[in-house]
């Protein structure tokens, strides 16, 4: 099996227990976010055109690692993962921003390379850790996301 085509890796600035990866091309996302923002959600909860994803932690900076793949990776990923979801998303532009609850920049763009429609599987680890150390500042790279992106095949 081939390895990821793309790997990205840097920080989120995660506020209120959340972040959005959000498709760049307005016109594919009716509800922007922050709006409809669940705090009490899943994980990852899937809109049209974003990606909500619920942190354990309520402000600080998480690692993100993006990885963009020509086909289905691996299920299999090393770390010790403390929450896994799978979704699909459209992405016209090819290009996700990252948003933070208060609707400003939270990170570097993740870089699909080409528009289409996407599968993701977003793994997190680190959660009982920042979900403690946040309640006394503001902890760095604790909370660790791994996502990894692969093409919807028609």
């Amino acid at each position: 099996m081939a390895g990821p085509v793309m790997r990205q890796r840097g920080p989120v600035e995660v506020e209120f227990f959340g972040f959005c990866l959000q498709e760049r091309d307005e016109a594919g996302v009716p509800v922007q976010f922050p709006e409809d923002w669940d705090t009490g959600g899943d994980f990852l909860t899937t809109r049209e055109g974003r990606l909500d994803v619920k942190s354990a932690g309520h402000t600080h900076t998480a690692d993100l690692t993006v990885e963009v793949w020509d086909e289905p990776p691996p299920t299999e990923a090393a770390g010790a993962w403390e929450a896994d979801a799978h979704a699909v998303i459209a992405s016209p532009s090819g290009t996700l921003d990252v948003w933070g609850v208060t609707g400003g920049d939270a990170g570097e763009p993740v870089l699909l390379g080409r528009p289409g429609i996407w599968q993701v599987r977003l793994r997190c680890a680190g959660r009982a850790a920042v979900a403690e150390q946040s309640q006394h500042g503001v902890p760095e790279g604790v909370e660790q996301y791994f996502a990894q992106f692969w093409p919807v095949l028609a």
